[in-house]
């Protein structure tokens, strides 16, 4: 039952904090640090994941639950005592699709779960004040939904012009004093903002021993991170180009952001070349800097004969293409960096795992493109579905040959064998 009260009473009480966030834009709230209590931990304990990696203190989820009740009481005392210090971040680096890698931290467990409460408390609150425009770790705002709107505005909109450009670490490089001041933008709690910089500020336990302590950042894979990164671009970016950089436009201006991620679309080239000259100093009053190679201003446009430039966005490629009606369209596939990693990474598994039982191999095959086409199946990518198809079935039928000295499979049995285990094929999965 204390559960069920627990979720409740955390509930009512972020709901509260809602509705004010949303009648007074300027509110300031005080007390949030009280919400840290046992009963709200419990219920922020048990959405914790179960299967997650520990961190440095080496506790697992199953070992923290046995005595839950004892080690809720000792962590919600030691933050009424000011008694409670943050952990080191355990990183690991995580490869990329273009040779680089990933920093990856890992937390201790009751960091977590305060994390996940604090995280729960700012989303009430700056739910409120993100703008359309933001797409990142946002509920019911997902990354394929935000693809398909950015199409939809390109498509429909009066743009000429879009500028892509990159944050250079963004997550590494988050300035602590400005971070802490957007907080107190709608945060009158020292303590609460206290324990946030607590976080920011907790070293880092690099993979060869070695011991960070960060001026600035905070660490990817922390349960607050995402919401503190849509804080921190609410103000540094989304704010200034709704009121800024669209006032003095002399065209429509368009901007959508996911996390870190963002593309901006203009009808005028002086306006694009405006904005990205203006960003770089606009970034760098935040601590932040512009990827050079990454940013540029092309033109796109349904007036542009074809083969026309293109640019890439959450894993698709955005292009503007003639359709079978003979008119013009924004068409969204899959990027061919993306498709090239895919097909490599399911080449690298099945080369690894091809030993496993059978069974088990054509499960996690039918798992992959379940997730592949969940994402990607999009109307307009048929071809490049079709391609990460037949490319991963002929690999996964060379390597399941090669289990034994003897040819395991004919393309006949093959077939049978994958009509059986019903791998699904390439399909699209968007909505009408």
């Amino acid at each position: 039952m204390r559960m069920s009260w627990a979720a409740t009473d955390m509930q009512t009480s972020l709901r509260g904090i809602a509705e004010k966030a949303r009648r007074d834009p300027k509110v300031r709230f005080r007390n949030l640090y009280g919400l840290l209590n046992e009963q709200n931990l419990r219920w922020c304990f048990y959405q914790l994941r179960k299967d997650a990696a520990s961190g440095v203190d080496g506790i697992t989820f199953e070992e923290y639950e046995r005595d839950l009740d004892e080690n809720l009481s000792k962590v919600v005392e030691r933050l009424k005592g000011k008694r409670y210090r943050a952990k080191l971040v355990r990183r690991k680096h995580i490869p990329k699709g273009d040779g680089k890698t990933r920093p990856l931290g890992m937390q201790a467990l009751e960091d977590k779960l305060l994390q996940m409460a604090s995280a729960k408390i700012l989303t009430a609150i700056y739910e409120e004040d993100f703008l359309d425009c933001s797409w990142g770790y946002r509920n019911r705002r997902g990354a394929r939904e935000a693809s398909r709107v950015l199409a939809g505005e390109l498509q429909r909109g009066k743009y000429g012009w879009v500028v892509e450009a990159d944050i250079r670490g963004f997550f590494d490089h988050m300035d602590h004093n400005w971070m802490v001041k957007m907080l107190e933008e709608r945060v009158e709690d020292r303590a609460f903002v206290r324990l946030i910089r607590k976080w920011m500020k907790a070293g880092v336990l690099e993979e060869d021993g070695e011991v960070i302590h960060p001026a600035t950042g905070t660490p990817q894979g922390a349960i607050i991170s995402p919401v503190l990164s849509n804080i921190y671009l609410h103000y540094v970016l989304d704010l200034w180009f709704e009121k800024v950089v669209k006032r003095k436009s002399k065209g429509e201006a368009y901007i959508i952001r996911y996390a870190d991620d963002f593309v901006c679309a203009f009808r005028y080239r002086a306006d694009a070349k405006r904005f990205e000259a203006a960003l770089t100093g606009r970034l760098g009053k935040f601590q932040l800097e512009v990827a050079p190679e990454k940013t540029r201003t092309l033109r796109f446009s349904r007036h542009v004969d074809e083969p026309n430039e293109a640019f890439e966005f959450l894993g698709f490629e955005f292009r503007w293409v003639k359709r079978r009606t003979g008119k013009m369209g924004v068409r969204r596939r899959t990027s061919p960096k993306k498709l090239q990693a895919s097909i490599q990474a399911f080449t690298a598994w099945i080369k690894k795992y091809r030993h496993c039982r059978i069974t088990t191999i054509m499960r996690q095959v039918c798992r992959k493109f379940r997730g592949y086409w969940n994402y990607y199946g999009v109307r307009g990518n048929t071809e490049s579905l079709s391609k990460l198809y037949w490319v991963c079935m002929r690999s996964l039928f060379k390597w399941l040959n090669r289990r034994s000295q003897k040819r395991s499979y004919t393309w006949k049995g093959f077939n049978e064998m994958q009509k059986h285990f019903g791998i699904p094929p390439p399909r699209i999965m968007e909505p009408a």
